[in-house]
Parts: C-alpha cells; sequence; structure tokens
C-alpha cells in the first residue's frame, strides 16, 4: 500500500508541478504584455517590464489555484487511463475512492501550504510591484493610509503640498481633521483645524475652520480648498486587498473600524483566504470524478473540455455570490462558502458508485 502512495503521490505532485509552470509561464507572458503597452511612451528598459511581470504573477496565481489543481487532478487521472495503471490498481483492489482521497489529502497539504506561506510572499511582492509602478503613476505623488492614528492623505496640487490626519471618517465626511499646508520648498503656509470636512468631489467643503498662520489664529464659518482626492478615490486606495498579507489584513480590518469605515471586503477576502484549502480538495475530487464518469471516452481532449466547462460555470458562480455579497445582498460569510456549499452538494450527488467506474 505504501509503494501505491508514493506512486500516486509523485503523478499528482509531477502533474500540478507541470500545470503550475504553464499557468506561470502564460501568466507571465500576459502581464509582461500589459507591462509593455504601459510604458509604451515611458523610457525604461524592457527588462524592468519583465520585472514587474515576475513581481505580480504569483499574487496572479494565487487567485486561480483552484483551477490548476482541478486540471492537475484531470492530468493525473489522464496518466492513470493512458497507461491502463487505474484497472490494476482497481484489480489489486485499490478502490477508486481511496486515489480521489489520497489526491485530496496532497491537496490539503498544498493548501495549507499555500494559504500560510505562498499567499504572504505573493501579498509582499505585489505591494512591492504597486510601490515601484506608483511611481510611473499619478498616484505616485500622493499617498493615502490607515492607521492606528486614523487616516493620513499627503496631496499636491497648485505647487501647495497637503498633509491630512482624520481621527474617522463618516460618510463622505472627514471627522476631527488636521491639515498642514506647505509650499514647494516645504515651508509651512498655515495648519487647519475642522471637526467636519466634506469631501464628497474633488472641492473639498471645511466647516467651521480654525486657521493658525503663525501663531495667529482665527475662526471661520467655512473654507474650500482643492484636493486630487475626494471619498471614491480615498476607498479606492484601499481596494487593493491581495497586497496585503493576512496579519496586514487583520491589522487593516482594526483600523477600518476605529475609523468607522466598511470592514465588508477585507471580511470577505480573509474568508477566502480561509477557505482555500477546501476549496482547492474540493476542485480536485471534482475532477475526478469527471474524469471517472468519463472514461468512455477515449480523447484526451474532450475530457480536459469538460473539465475547463465546468471551471467556467464555477468562475461564473462564484463572481455572482462575491457581487452578491459585496452589494450586501447576502451575508459576507455566505457569499464565499455558498459555492463551496453548491459544489459539495455537486460532488456528492456524482460520487455515489465511483467505486464501480
Amino acid at each position: 500500500m505504501k509503494t501505491y502512495i508514493k506512486f500516486l503521490s509523485n503523478i499528482f505532485i509531477k502533474s500540478f508541478l507541470f500545470v503550475l509552470s504553464i499557468t506561470f509561464s502564460l501568466v507571465f507572458i500576459i502581464n509582461l504584455l500589459t507591462e509593455i503597452e504601459f510604458f509604451k511612451d515611458i523610457d525604461v528598459s524592457i527588462y524592468f517590464s519583465m520585472y514587474l511581470s515576475l513581481l505580480n504573477s504569483p499574487a496572479m496565481i494565487f487567485e486561480i489555484f483552484p483551477f490548476i489543481f482541478l486540471i492537475s487532478s484531470q492530468l493525473f487521472f489522464i496518466n492513470l487511463f493512458n497507461n491502463n495503471e487505474i484497472q490494476i490498481f482497481k484489480y489489486s483492489g485499490l478502490k477508486n475512492s481511496k486515489i480521489l482521497v489520497l489526491i485530496a489529502t496532497i491537496s490539503l497539504f498544498f493548501g495549507i501550504i499555500i494559504i500560510t506561506l505562498f499567499y504572504n510572499a505573493s501579498s509582499n511582492l505585489k505591494n512591492f510591484y504597486l510601490e515601484l509602478k506608483s511611481n510611473y503613476t499619478k498616484d505616485g505623488k500622493y499617498l493615502a493610509v490607515i492607521n492606528k492614528n486614523g487616516l493620513w492623505i499627503r496631496d499636491k496640487i497648485n505647487n501647495k503640498i497637503l498633509i491630512v490626519n482624520a481621527s474617522k471618517t463618516n460618510g463622505t465626511f472627514l471627522i476631527d481633521s488636521f491639515i498642514t499646508e506647505f509650499n514647494a520648498n516645504y515651508e509651512v503656509i498655515r495648519n487647519i483645524k475642522s471637526k467636519k470636512i466634506d469631501i464628497k468631489n474633488n472641492e473639498w467643503i471645511i466647516y467651521e475652520p480654525q486657521i493658525f498662520i503663525k501663531n495667529v489664529s482665527n475662526k471661520k464659518n467655512k473654507i474650500l480648498i482643492n484636493s486630487n482626492f475626494d471619498y471614491k478615490r480615498i476607498n479606492s486606495l484601499f481596494s487593493n486587498l491581495s497586497s496585503l498579507s493576512i496579519l496586514e489584513l487583520v491589522d487593516l480590518k482594526k483600523n477600518y473600524e476605529l475609523l468607522n469605515y466598511s470592514t465588508l471586503d477585507i471580511n470577505i477576502q480573509i474568508q477566502k483566504i480561509a477557505s482555500y484549502p477546501i476549496y482547492l480538495i474540493l476542485m480536485t475530487i471534482f475532477a475526478g470524478i469527471i474524469m471517472l464518469n468519463s472514461k468512455k471516452y477515449k480523447s484526451n481532449t474532450l475530457k480536459i473540455s469538460i473539465g475547463l466547462f465546468f471551471c467556467v460555470i464555477i468562475y461564473y458562480l462564484n463572481n455572482l455570490f462575491y457581487v452578491l455579497g459585496t452589494t450586501e445582498k447576502i451575508n459576507y460569510i455566505l457569499s464565499v462558502w455558498t459555492p463551496l456549499l453548491v459544489l459539495t452538494l455537486l460532488i456528492t450527488l456524482m460520487v455515489f458508485r465511483i467505486n464501480e467506474k
């Protein structure tokens, strides 16, 4: 039995590494073409574009791991079918269900590695990628971050630099804010203190500001200042959660709660990561059941096509529930776990009599 386990494990791992290498190559090429298009009017080396593509590819690979496991499982069974090894194992007393349990266990092992090591590494690379890329975009001049001290914004407009700190937000308003305005030489022009600032658009309305100019303060009913930021742009700057490690996501959630920001997207991302090993197991088993039920088809292309067809269905099912979750039509936990539940029920219906195949 140990010999069978070692033999089958080697085939599955080799199938997985083969599919992973092919997928990584395709993702890298797609990323490279995207970077070349982005830098077409900027004088940068092709090697820099390749470097950026390498940095961005792991985060994209993470998103499609379930489909990598599905195709790997299909390739694993194709290898067994082509050499009639599946029949040899059957006559030796090794049931198909035991083979499925074995590759599911391997998928669980890989899944744990993926969410503990690969995800954190890919998020760090993604973050570094965004930092490098920001030097060639408008966002390189601006900055918005959230920490335990509130929301911080660095803005540059009309040869002036603004440093803004708000203790929290409330809809389109910054609450308990302090603004320092500098000239191009970083000399302080004035400080502004306000309990409420409307950032609905790029012309901020500062209500009842207390203005400090060279130690002289005065109060006004309201003033207007221009900014490159509005509330939509501030929210969008924190939408790239794939660049944050698991611990960073947890910290960001705490800071969002302090600022009265919605933590919905963060909660969905955390649930998605937590569910990943189970997702990979289900995709592996699902692909195996499909292959065992399609043994009568001699064409390997047809077998792979059946798997890809279900890939598309599962992809759109996930997207549907993701949209329902982000729009708060359903609970965010249900938005992540319902597709997995549907897949589990489908596997349960298909797994009967699998040992007779």
